[in-house]
């Protein structure tokens, strides 16, 4: 199982980090939003890794929030948002 753990731990870092380069050049706030709620979702999945590698669930409520917490901040900024011309 070990080897399990290493490749999902292994692909996460890959598009976390083909995500994060996405959000750094993205032409328009929109490209870099999406990026970062992605990135966001990413870590959870990390997390979540973590959590069925090591049988620990004291992570699983801070899952919880930071899920609720990325969600109501990507609906915050799409509302409030600028137009990129203007």
């Amino acid at each position: 199982m070990t080897i399990v753990w290493a490749i999902s731990g292994a692909m996460l870092m890959t598009a976390i980090l083909l995500t994060l380069y996405r959000s750094l050049r993205g032409p328009t706030t929109l490209d870099r939003l999406v990026g970062i709620d992605t990135l966001v979702a990413m870590i959870i999945s990390s997390l979540a890794v973590w959590v069925a590698a090591t049988y620990n669930t004291t992570i699983v409520p801070g899952i919880v929030v930071l899920s609720l917490v990325s969600f109501i901040g990507t609906v915050s900024v799409a509302r409030f948002r600028v137009r990129d011309d203007a």
